[in-house]
């Protein structure tokens, strides 16, 4: 069966086939059509395309800008989805290609993407064409069925808020990211908290991003934000969310702030009929993921990121 290759735009039809495909192959981590525009008017730039098999869509690919990185760095984040019928057909090397010649025109070297230590095959693609393991990631999630909501407890002299009910404090909470963010493990570089608007757009006001789930940590004597949590619906879903960002600002870690955060969102999650909330961190990240195991977390496939090479020029020496 013959199959084509074709760079998409931002029709809507076209949008709903990457996102079809995406939540087939990786239905852990869905995208939907809400989320998928959100990201291009937030973060334009990102390019796709989509393998079709007598029509009909068998595979997605797209790259772009990696958000939490300067818009300068040398690499472009990267997704290659193949439904299972369809793989072993050259599909998801000329996606590759494709992807590749987009990061080029960009003057960039580098590719980053995600897959799950579960999928030996992708690991096994990844691998065979130079990318190797950059960071790795211990998933786990709570399963919130059955449970009571806890306390969250947090130590003397601590408020916890939100911010819904203090919009006050955004200024403070982005201050707490430029302080933290560059905190996060990372084998690459930093991370990047950008602008002031950028920071509220993509760590705020997402989609699936509620304010009554933004939980914020007030030093009661200084009347200082200190620390904050939130939650991501994860796409599509109403039942299931993601610990988007735990983070408490340095002078104050090591007093049970973040704990005390987390069992916030927990809570809320619970009274609002959430059923899982799932969560991931660095394997260097101890002081968290030990903050996870204390609440209850089980966990799940590590989540890896790879970093590899772009593909050869067609026609070139290098391709062979």
């Amino acid at each position: 069966m013959t199959w084509a290759l074709r760079r998409i735009g931002s029709d809507e039809a076209d949008l709903s086939a990457v996102v079809a495909i995406v939540n087939t192959v990786n239905p852990e981590y869905p995208t939907s059509l809400e989320e998928t525009t959100w990201g291009d008017a937030t973060y334009p730039g990102a390019v796709r395309f989509l393998a079709e098999e007598s029509g009909r869509p068998v595979g997605a690919a797209t790259v772009g800008r990696i958000w939490m990185l300067p818009p300068e760095f040398d690499g472009l984040w990267a997704t290659i989805d193949v439904l299972p019928e369809a793989r072993r057909r050259g599909i998801g090397g000329a996606m590759y290609a494709a992807i590749s010649e987009t990061a080029r025109e960009r003057s960039k070297t580098t590719l980053f993407i995600d897959t799950q230590a579960d999928r030996p095959q992708s690991v096994a693609f990844l691998e065979h064409r130079g990318f190797v393991e950059t960071d790795r990631y211990r998933m786990v999630a709570l399963d919130l069925r059955g449970l009571d909501p806890p306390v969250p407890a947090p130590p003397p002299g601590i408020t916890i808020t939100t911010l819904a009910d203090r919009p006050d404090l955004l200024a403070a909470v982005y201050d707490i990211a430029v302080e933290t963010y560059p905190d996060v493990p990372s084998s690459v570089e930093p991370m990047a908290t950008g602008t002031y608007d950028e920071f509220v757009a993509r760590d705020v006001d997402r989609p699936g991003m509620p304010r009554d789930a933004f939980f914020v940590a007030v030093d009661d004597a200084v009347g200082k934000a200190v620390g904050w949590a939130s939650l991501l619906f994860k796409p599509g879903s109403s039942t299931v969310a993601y610990h988007d960002m735990t983070t408490v600002a340095r002078a104050w870690r090591g007093r049970g702030i973040a704990t005390a955060l987390k069992r916030a969102t927990i809570a809320w999650a619970i009274r609002h009929g959430l059923e899982l909330l799932e969560t991931g961190n660095d394997v260097s990240n101890a002081p968290m993921r030990a903050v996870n195991r204390r609440l209850g977390y089980e966990p799940r496939p590590d989540h890896i990121e790879f970093r590899g090479p772009l593909a050869a020029v067609a026609g070139s020496a290098a391709a062979g």
